[in-house]
């Protein structure tokens, strides 16, 4: 069972897969750490950083916008749950974190964004601050910055042996919601040993950016392909595919615009991934207004469009093999109606080959958190698990919010609960799954609010870790939010 405080020790998975036996919770090893007053967009990063081999979990939190947090980056210890350490900011850090070693201990560091400005880098070890991005160096402070997406390494710009980050900069909260005078976004390119600025390119449409890039090295040179969008929840905006070279020269007027919309942009992160069988990563991503669109990597023209009816997407994309023929597929999660009023989600599954819908249903109240991918059931077709927000009545008729895991098999096109529903509700925070502590059985990290009587709510959460008995046969591909190495590629082989 599950309760208010989190997974209790005798807790057991109500999962019976495709000829599996009822799969029990390693209950010695589970874990679920109540954080009170706070509560998170971020999406759980795993990596050791205590060195006692059993990965770690770092997560960005908050509490209402506007407000600071003394623990607004956390790391958890991957075996008890219990705090290593925590660090302050002045707004939400709704960022989920980039890990890289920046300043040469052995262990990962973590670079990590969030609203009016705030990015920090800091010692995975230790939890003490390596640099934090000041706006008011002399070189910064004659114009405004605004929140920070998730970073992405790109090669060594400043000859330090590092390499560097590249990170959108964008959106001001004091615009109101359908004024089109909004300041433009930028594309920023920072030391990673220092956070120093390197380079900065305005979007070449003038329009504000809440999209976390992708970044893809170009199949004819050395050069890198960035994957960045404008426009918001009100605003028209554009996808776009530029290089990095011209965001070092200042200048990304030469970016291919892929894909326009009138009335809504583009927000959820993008994906680099082959669907075309010719060896080049080509580009699947979600417009807010409901479309999911593919372009060639090569040509950069379009493969297919999807469009789902009455929904916007703020979600991304999960990427695995859900059908037989091998060539990627995609999973999604939209909204249903029009913002602000989005009460309801809906899912789709579509086969990468066509663009046809393959799968359909509407599991949950609105959220966004992105699915992740893991064959379960080692047939070698890959299943879904996603966060699924629920509603439901107390005796007296008042209104609780649930929150669980599912999981979605393509075979059969069921869906199953995997765990008693938690009460409370999931913002936007997608699972972490993988192997947490090398014995090669799956891992779940997750996250949700305490609060059963409101669905945005900053007065308490909790990051649980679910130890299953679901042995993991081939490597987990997209695991995490933008993908097992966060980077929003699609790794073929899961390296």
């Amino acid at each position: 069972m599950l309760s208010g405080q989190g997974i209790r020790l005798s807790s057991v998975l109500l999962l019976v897969l495709w000829g599996l036996s009822p799969l029990n919770v390693h209950a010695q090893s589970s874990w679920s750490k109540i954080l009170p007053k706070v509560s998170t967009f971020s999406s759980p990063r795993v990596t050791d950083l205590n060195r006692d081999g059993i990965k770690d979990v770092v997560l960005g939190i908050g509490r209402l916008e506007f407000m600071a947090c003394d623990s607004a980056i956390i790391a958890l210890d991957g075996k008890t749950g219990e705090l290593l350490w925590k660090n302050p900011a002045k707004d939400q850090m709704y960022g989920s974190a980039l890990l890289k070693d920046i300043d040469h201990d052995g262990v990962e560091d973590v670079i990590i964004g969030g609203r009016v400005g705030e990015l920090q880098a800091i010692n995975g070890n230790t939890g003490t601050v390596i640099w934090k991005f000041d706006k008011k160096t002399p070189s910064l402070k004659n114009k405004k910055w605004y929140n920070f997406y998730n970073p992405q390494l790109i090669p060594d710009q400043d000859s330090d042996g590092l390499e560097d980050i590249i990170i959108s900069n964008g959106g001001d909260v004091m615009v109101k919601p359908y004024d089109p005078k909004r300041p433009p976004g930028e594309l920023v390119i920072l030391s990673s040993a220092s956070g120093k600025l390197l380079a900065e390119a305005m979007m070449p449409d003038g329009k504000e950016t809440y999209m976390s890039v992708s970044v893809s090295k170009h199949f004819k040179n050395e050069d890198y392909r960035v994957i960045f969008g404008t426009g918001g929840e009100t605003i028209g905006g554009s996808l776009f595919v530029g290089s990095l070279k011209d965001i070092l020269a200042g200048n990304l007027s030469a970016a291919v615009k892929i894909a326009t919309s009138p009335d809504k942009g583009f927000i959820a992160p993008a994906v680099w991934v082959d669907i075309t069988e010719d060896g080049i990563a080509d580009i699947v991503a979600n417009a807010v207004d409901g479309r999911v669109l593919a372009f060639d990597g090569k040509t950069l023209a379009p493969i297919w469009t999807v469009k789902i009816p009455n929904s916007e997407a703020y979600t991304s994309i999960a990427v695995g093999d859900f059908t037989p023929d091998k060539i990627p597929d995609f999973f999604v999660s939209v909204a249903k109606g029009q913002w602000p009023k989005l009460e309801t989600t809906e899912q789709y599954m579509i086969n990468g080959k066509n663009g046809e819908v393959a799968f359909r249903d509407s599991l949950g109240k609105y959220q966004t958190s992105t699915p992740v991918v893991v064959d379960i059931d080692g047939d070698n077709e890959e299943e879904v698990i996603m966060s699924i927000n629920y509603e439901t009545r107390d005796q007296f008729g008042r209104k609780e919010f649930l929150n669980t895991l599912a999981v979605i098999g393509f075979k059969t096109n069921e869906v199953v609960e995997l765990l008693n529903g938690l009460p409370g509700h999931n913002l936007s925070s997608t699972p972490w799954i993988g192997d947490i502590d090398n014995d090669n059985m799956l891992d779940i990290v997750f996250c949700s609010s305490t609060n059963k009587n409101r669905t945005y709510s900053f007065d308490g959460m909790q990051v649980s870790l679910i130890k299953t008995a679901i042995k993991i046969t081939k490597p987990i591909r997209w695991g995490a939010y933008m993908g097992t190495y966060y980077d929003g590629v699609f790794h073929v082989d899961g390296k």
